[in-house]
């Protein structure tokens, strides 16, 4: 008799990092994937199973959750894996609801989750650890921002925001006046630590105890989007004892990707990302998979194995899908 396969709710199908957690589970088999999301397109559904299109309300309501219920109930789902932000978000405020429903969410601690909202925050966290951070201020002017950080250009970023959305070069007083005022109090602002050539992306699977699978550690150029357009997988020594130093401290649990600049042979971390990020189906493509390293660790009770990682580069295009219309 054929083994029962896993059912796993992917979210976010409609979006770059979703599609890429549903593709990466295809190969292996291993998983019936129902896509979740609220523009179900024909795309999305070439890697699913089946597909549920989230219906519009709001995401705070007992009404999602009851069609959450829904789903795992339809569809007997043994394990969801969050595939954007938001959902994130949502999963993490509902732990004790799906506790409940008897169904598996991969989600990084509560304490990890939360830390990471705020990046102003986080570098004071991190900094007091003893890691080396990039200088950061939230000055009340111009002057103060030259005299804290150094010289122009500064960048600015929001506090709490995903990616690259809303990062703006700093020159002068017209652009730090009109940028902070625009943010209300959602920015810091920062040194820019190396080039766009020193940036680097690192997945690790957390296993909550500080220790980890992985990592992979690709070199990236960034598109206009802020993801990830570029990649190459490389041995990097140094971001990789610090990354583990980091999973030391931090015991992420599950998916976990961490963003560095290098200047002067020094990894500074931009962020870290408690979930999936958008290289997740790159780091498949090399033999990172970590949405069956959740099958392994969070269904199975067992430790990931550590995977063969193949060496070599990756670029992100466009391409046409064509298909009929029902």
């Amino acid at each position: 008799m054929a083994e029962k396969r896993t059912t796993v709710a992917v979210t976010g199908v409609g979006a770059l990092i979703g599609q890429g957690i549903a593709r990466s589970l295809r190969p292996g088999g291993r998983a019936r994937i129902v896509g979740v999301d609220r523009r179900i397109t024909p795309f999305s559904r070439t890697f699913c199973d089946a597909v549920e299109q989230k219906p519009a309300v709001d995401e705070t309501s007992g009404t999602y959750l009851d069609f959450w219920r829904a789903v795992v109930e339809r569809h007997g789902v043994d394990l969801i894996l969050p595939g954007l932000s938001v959902d994130m978000d949502f999963f993490d405020r509902n732990r004790a609801a799906f506790r409940t429903m008897g169904v598996t969410v991969a989600l990084n601690s509560a304490e990890l989750i939360a830390l990471c909202a705020d990046k102003h925050d986080f570098q004071a966290v991190y900094g007091a650890a003893g890691f080396p951070v990039i200088p950061s201020a939230r000055p009340d002017s111009w002057e103060a921002a030259l005299s804290e950080l150094g010289p122009a250009p500064l960048l600015l970023k929001p506090r709490r925001g995903e990616g690259s959305a809303g990062i703006v070069r700093l020159s002068d007083a017209e652009d730090f006046n009109y940028w902070t005022r625009r943010n209300g109090d959602n920015w810091l602002i920062q040194k820019i630590v190396g080039t766009d050539a020193d940036e680097y992306t690192v997945g690790i699977y957390g296993l909550g105890d500080g220790d980890s699978v992985g990592p992979i550690v690709m070199r990236r150029r960034l598109t206009r989007s802020g993801h990830t357009g570029e990649a190459e997988v490389l041995d990097h020594p140094v971001i990789t004892e610090l990354s583990a130093r980091i999973v030391r401290h931090f015991k992420p649990i599950g998916p976990t990707n961490l963003q560095f600049r290098v200047e002067g042979g020094t990894p500074y971390l931009l962020e870290i990302n408690p979930r999936f990020s958008s290289s997740c189906s790159l780091r498949a493509a090399f033999g990172f998979i970590e949405a069956e390293m959740c099958i392994d660790h969070l269904l199975e009770g067992r430790r990931p194995d550590q995977p063969a990682i193949r060496h070599g580069a990756a670029h992100r295009y466009n391409e046409d899908f064509i298909g009929e219309c029902s």
